[in-house]
């Protein structure tokens, strides 16, 4: 099993930035890939990116590209979500998720996070 835990999330206005981050513990000596997901209220949990196992490749939703960079660094077991140009309708809780299957991931994989709010004010 792999653990995930979420931080960074808070209260920023628009055109702020905010950066997440993701700390995996448990069985991570395996390769697995990570990623980012959200759910505002009202709406279903939706894709936001992913990086493989050695950050060689990534993964956007529309809605987020140019704005949001995800990286990770492996020595500490870490996947970040830098947050850029952030607008009201990026509000929503904010999901690590890691595991190994299709690529991109954008149904989700094994293991997620409890989550972080990320609230933008207009």
């Amino acid at each position: 099993q792999v653990q995930l835990v979420e931080s960074g999330g808070g209260l920023v206005q628009a055109g702020g930035s905010l950066r997440l981050s993701c700390v995996a513990s448990g069985r991570t000596s395996s390769p697995y890939d990570m990623g980012w997901f959200r759910q505002a209220p009202g709406k279903e949990r939706e894709f936001v990116a992913a990086i493989t196992w050695l950050g060689g490749s990534t993964h956007y939703a529309d809605s987020v590209k140019g704005r949001f960079t995800i990286s990770r660094d492996n020595a500490k077991n870490t996947v970040y979500l830098q947050m850029n140009s952030l607008k009201p309708e990026d509000t929503a809780v904010y999901y690590c998720n890691a595991g190994r299957g299709s690529w991109p991931p954008v149904y989700g994989m094994d293991h997620w996070g409890k989550g972080t709010l990320v609230t933008v004010s207009s």
